[in-house]
């Protein structure tokens, strides 16, 4: 026999199952089995759940309609106790349905055991993790929302303010600065779609699904599922307590997101490093070295940079815990939380973050109307005129731009700085109009097809969306 210091130490078995076995768990099974380190954050999804059910025990007459209201009592003060930070959690207890019930009968006493008639821990869960995730879906959502509402505000400051767009990281052409930020309030509205999707879809009830194949008490699962918010009960009752798509398909939307966020908490460093001189960000954004004391770093864009790390991590975690389990239930899924809560957890303070450091950006101007001419960026512009005033194919307008951009390389000066003798010797039809076109403003100015970045067009977006964001 082990001793008391034995890591095989034998404990008392377990009150919710222990009829079935002589002996108790070791001190390290106990450990690996416990839950309520980490289930506990559903306490009020939990008690939610146990309400709905109680109520319909009482209305079905599975149990008293005294039962069901002493349960009632009992929960709300449950409830009450954890909200006050004050609620005694026990290992000993596994998790956070069973460290509830055991509060419930020191309150209540023997009515409390009649709570878990027609159910089992295994819909129980999956309630209330739906429940969990269903409200992180609309706290996400309303994250993106605030991040749109800082990148329209700035979008509204600079619709005229041009900058350099890049392809490959190059300068390619003119754009506006406030176009450049709406391509993320439209990414942001794609999260916020695929956030939408997944609280769809995940909107239906397992409570009553039982342990895997329902129960033979005449209970009313709409009932319950109407008072939690679902749009109805599952149809099918080892799907109830087996799926966890509906999680992993919250963590996809949660790595895209993220990966989204990361393109813009990149471009932040950019734009705030000397080289570029875009942008700066107040002390409140911004870290210092330790022994560098010129030093203004970006930090809080470099953190949401890595977040993706660690959210795309937790999808791939939970993807291998589920890809081999037959149904039913199987205790692998009890490690779908903490993956899943440390990825929410993340996304939402790297959309705080990312909100806060739209809102928070001082633009240089300058900077960016300098870097916009820089590289040739109107040479599209003049194969554009080309063929809209010479005629010509697209590619020989190309090849004619080309030739002249060489021609201005060779002599180190911008486009607009030839000659028209310069411009005439690729080319002889080519007219004193052309430098109508050769600036980056003008090359802005000019894209007014829909979606491009002409202020004209770039301003009807805003107001779009303004509207649009406003309405919600």
């Amino acid at each position: 026999m082990a001793d008391d210091n034995s890591p095989t130490k034998q404990t008392g078995t377990s009150a919710m199952w222990g009829g079935r076995f002589s002996s108790g768990q070791s001190d390290i099974m106990e450990a690996i089995n416990a839950s309520i380190d980490i289930d506990q954050r559903m306490a009020e999804q939990d008690i939610q759940g146990s309400l709905a059910h109680a109520a319909m025990l009482g209305a079905t007459g599975i149990i008293s309609s005294e039962d069901a209201a002493a349960i009632q009592r009992g929960l709300e003060q449950v409830r009450e106790e954890i909200r006050a930070g004050g609620f005694p959690w026990s290992k000993a207890l596994e998790d956070v349905h069973m460290n509830v019930e055991a509060r419930l009968k020191e309150i209540i006493g023997e009515p409390a055991g009649r709570l878990h008639t027609a159910r089992s821990r295994n819909d129980q869960v999956a309630t209330d993790f739906r429940l969990w995730l269903r409200d992180a879906c609309d706290r996400i959502d309303a994250g993106l929302a605030a991040y749109q509402h800082a990148l329209v505000q700035q979008a509204e400051q600079h619709v005229d303010q041009v900058m350099p767009g890049f392809t490959h990281l190059q300068t390619a052409q003119p754009v506006s600065l406030a176009h450049h930020l709406l391509s993320y309030v439209e990414l942001a509205e794609r999260d916020r779609g695929r956030f939408r999707d997944a609280r769809k879809r995940l909107n239906e009830s397992p409570l009553g699904c039982a342990a895997l194949a329902g129960t033979a008490f005449p209970i009313d699962r709409e009932m319950t599922a109407s008072a939690l918010g679902f749009d109805r009960p599952m149809a099918n009752s080892l799907d109830g307590v087996a799926a966890r798509d509906f999680a992993l398909e919250v963590l996809s939307a949660a790595s895209i997101c993220a990966v989204n966020l990361s393109r813009f908490a990149e471009e932040i460093v950019l734009w705030c490093t000397k080289r570029f001189q875009f942008a700066t960000l107040s002390d409140a954004w911004s870290t210092g070295s330790s022994i560098m004391p010129q030093k203004r770093n970006p930090d809080a864009a470099e953190l949401v940079r890595a977040k993706p790390g660690r959210i795309i991590g937790s999808l791939t975690g939970l993807l291998v815990v589920v890809k081999g389990l037959p149904l039913a239930y199987s205790k692998d899924l009890q490690e779908d939380k903490a993956p899943t809560f440390q990825a929410v957890d993340d996304l939402e303070l790297a959309l705080a973050a990312m909100a806060g450091m739209a809102a928070d950006l001082s633009f240089n101007p300058e900077a960016l109307e300098e870097a916009a001419g820089e590289a040739y960026s109107d040479a599209t512009d003049l194969a554009d005129w080309v063929v809209r005033e010479l005629g010509r194919p697209f590619r020989d307008a190309h090849h004619i731009a080309g030739s002249i951009v060489r021609m201005a390389e060779d002599k180190g000066i911008p486009l607009a700085a030839l000659s028209l003798q310069d411009m005439q010797s690729v080319d002889k039809a080519i007219d004193e109009s052309v430098f109508s076109v050769l600036s980056a403003r003008a090359s802005m100015n000019s894209r007014t097809s829909f979606g491009g970045t002409s202020p004209t067009r770039v301003r009807e977006q805003i107001k779009a969306w303004s509207a649009r964001l406003a309405g919600e």
